[in-house]
C-alpha cells in the first residue's frame, strides 16, 4: 500500500511514525525549527531529543506535550501554527517554544500584520483572557484562607476579569450587522446591571473598551496588563479621570527606579523609616502642630494668614517633648545629644519668625492642579509674604543642605513654583529649603524659572504616561539602590 502524502493525526498516532515535516496547530504563534542533522547522518536529530530541553520545558506550555511530539517525530522541519496572541506587542513568546527555537536554531516568524484582523483580534483576546481568568482562580483561591486587608478587592478584581471574558465572549459572537462599538455599549449596559459598587469601578478602570475600540486590522487587543505586568495592577494604579495622581515624591521615585514606584506607591509595601527619616517627620509634625494650633484646641485651616511668632517658645518646645515621645525616641547618648541640637535648632527658628523680612502667611498650604491628563498635589510646609509683595516658597529638612546649584534641577521647588501659580495665582518668585538643624536657607530665585517651569511639565508628563502604562521595570544605579527600601524584594537586586 501507498502511504498517503499527509496525516492528519493525534499525539497519541503519531508515536512510533516519522515524517519530513510536521505541522502543530494552534501553537499561539508561528515557529519554524529545522532539525539539526547528526555528524555522518542524514537522518533528523530530534527523535531523541538531542540538543533540546528537557521534558519540564514542555510542562509551560497548555499543549506542551503535543508539541514535544511533534519536536521528536520530525526529520526536517517541525512547524507550530497559530495566532492567538503570542506574537502581539507586549506579549511574551511561550518559554518552551522559545526555548526549542534556541536548542534547534529555529527561529519565529510573524505572521503579517494584515493577517490580524478585528474577528482575529477578538479571539486572540478571547484566549489570552481565559487563561488570565484561570490564573486568577487559583491565585485569588489560595488567598482567601490568608489574614489580609485587600480580600475583597481581590474577589472583585476576579469577578472582573471574569466579566471582561464574558464581555469578548459577546462580541466575538455578536450579529455580523452590529459593529463592534454598537455591541460594545449594549453589553458594558448589561454586565453593570449586575455589579457591586467595588466591582463597577474596576470594571470602568480597564483599559479593554480603549482597545477595544481602536482596533485596527494587524493590530491585536490588548487586555489589561498584557504588557507583561499583572492585570490586576491595572485597578491599584493611582488614576484621577484619564490622568495619573502625583506628587513631587512620586516623580522623584519614579524617575530614580520604576520598579520601587511601583512597590511604594501602587502596591504600598510598608517600609520601617529609619531614624533620621523619624526625625525628620517629628519636627515637620511639631512646626505644624505649633503653627495650627491644635494643642489649644483652635485649629485653623490651612489657607488662614497666621501672625509670626503669635504663639511662645514654650508651646514649641512642650510639642517637641511630647512629639519626641510619640515617635519612639528613648535616653540613649546619641538621641539625648540630638534633641539638644533640636531644642536649640526650633528656639533659634521661633526668634527667626519675627526678625525675617519676609512674613509667615500660610503653612502647609495644600495644592492640587492639573497637568495635561494628569494631577499633581502636595503641600507647601511655609509660604512667606516678600516685602515687595511676591511670595517665597520654603521646605523644611533636617537633612545635609544642598548647595544652591544642585536646586536648579530640583524637582520639589520646581512644582511648588509651578503650583503656586496654577493653583492659588500667586506669584512666587523664590522658593527655598529651609535646613532647620544647621538654620541655613538654601533659596532659587527668579533667574531660570522658564526652563524649570517647563523641566516639570516634561517630568510630569513623562512619569504620568509611564505609570499610566505599568512601565515599572526596574532601572537599577549605585545611587537608587544604595538606599533603596526594597533590595530584599528587588528581582534586579538578586541578578
Amino acid at each position: 500500500a501507498v502511504s498517503p502524502p499527509v496525516h492528519l493525526a493525534g499525539a497519541r498516532l503519531a508515536a512510533g511514525h516519522e515524517f519530513d515535516y510536521v505541522y502543530v496547530l494552534g501553537g499561539g504563534a508561528v515557529a519554524r525549527l529545522d532539525s539539526p542533522r547528526r555528524p555522518g547522518g542524514d537522518r533528523g536529530g530530534m527523535r531523541d531529543g538531542a540538543g533540546l530541553p528537557d521534558h519540564a520545558a514542555w510542562a509551560e506550555l497548555v499543549d506542551g506535550r503535543r508539541l514535544y511530539v511533534a519536536l521528536t517525530r520530525a526529520r526536517k522541519r517541525v512547524t507550530v501554527l497559530g495566532i492567538a496572541g503570542a506574537d502581539s506587542p507586549g506579549r511574551l513568546v511561550p518559554p518552551g517554544i522559545e526555548r526549542a527555537c534556541q536548542a534547534s536554531g529555529g527561529e519565529w516568524e510573524h505572521p503579517p500584520a494584515e493577517s490580524l484582523g478585528e474577528s482575529d483580534a477578538l479571539h486572540a483576546a478571547l484566549r489570552v483572557q481565559r487563561e488570565r481568568v484561570l490564573a486568577d482562580v487559583r491565585l485569588i483561591g489560595g488567598r482567601l484562607g490568608e489574614l489580609r486587608l485587600d480580600t475583597d478587592r481581590d474577589i472583585a478584581t476576579g469577578v472582573v476579569r471574569y466579566l471582561e471574558l464574558v464581555k469578548l465572549a459577546a462580541l466575538a459572537e455578536r450579529p455580523r450587522e452590529q459593529t463592534l462599538s454598537e455591541a460594545l455599549g449594549e453589553v458594558n449596559a448589561r454586565l453593570l446591571g449586575a455589579v457591586t459598587p467595588l466591582e463597577r469601578e474596576l470594571f470602568a478602570a480597564s483599559d479593554l473598551d480603549e482597545s477595544l475600540t481602536t482596533v485596527q486590522p494587524g493590530r491585536d487587543i490588548a487586555p489589561a496588563g498584557s504588557d507583561g505586568e499583572d492585570p490586576r495592577l491595572a485597578a491599584l494604579l493611582p488614576r484621577r479621570g484619564e490622568g495619573i495622581l502625583l506628587s513631587a515624591s512620586d516623580i522623584e521615585t519614579y524617575r530614580a527606579c520604576p520598579l520601587r514606584y511601583k512597590y511604594a506607591r501602587v502596591l504600598r509595601i510598608p517600609s520601617d523609616p529609619t531614624p533620621q527619616q523619624r526625625f525628620g517627620i517629628m519636627v515637620h509634625k511639631v512646626l505644624e502642630r505649633y503653627h495650627a494650633g491644635l494643642d489649644s484646641g483652635t485649629a485653623k485651616t490651612s489657607d488662614e494668614p497666621t501672625a509670626a511668632g503669635a504663639r511662645p517658645l514654650s508651646v514649641l518646645m512642650g510639642l517637641l517633648d511630647s512629639g519626641w515621645r510619640r515617635a519612639g525616641f528613648g535616653a540613649t547618648d546619641g538621641e539625648v545629644a540630638l534633641l539638644a541640637k533640636a531644642r536649640e535648632a526650633l528656639t533659634t527658628y521661633h526668634q527667626q519668625l519675627a526678625d525675617q523680612p519676609g512674613e509667615p502667611v500660610w503653612f502647609e498650604r495644600q495644592f492640587s492642579f492639573a497637568v495635561g491628563p494628569h494631577v499633581v498635589r502636595g503641600r507647601v510646609d511655609r509660604v512667606d509674604r516678600l516685602p515687595d509683595g511676591d511670595y517665597e516658597l520654603i521646605d523644611y529638612k533636617t537633612g545635609y543642605p544642598k548647595a544652591q546649584a544642585e536646586l536648579e534641577t530640583d524637582i520639589q521647588l520646581s512644582l511648588y513654583a509651578l503650583a503656586a501659580e496654577r493653583a492659588w495665582n500667586v506669584r512666587a518668585t523664590r522658593q527655598a529649603y529651609y535646613y532647620v538643624l544647621d538654620n541655613r536657607k538654601v533659596s532659587l530665585t527668579d533667574s531660570g524659572a522658564a526652563s524649570r517651569r517647563q523641566l516639570i511639565t516634561d517630568a510630569i508628563g513623562e512619569v504620568g504616561a509611564g505609570v499610566a502604562a505599568m512601565r515599572l521595570d526596574p532601572t537599577p544605579s549605585f545611587a537608587a539602590c544604595s538606599h533603596c527600601d526594597y533590595l530584599n524584594i528587588c528581582p534586579a537586586a538578586e541578578a
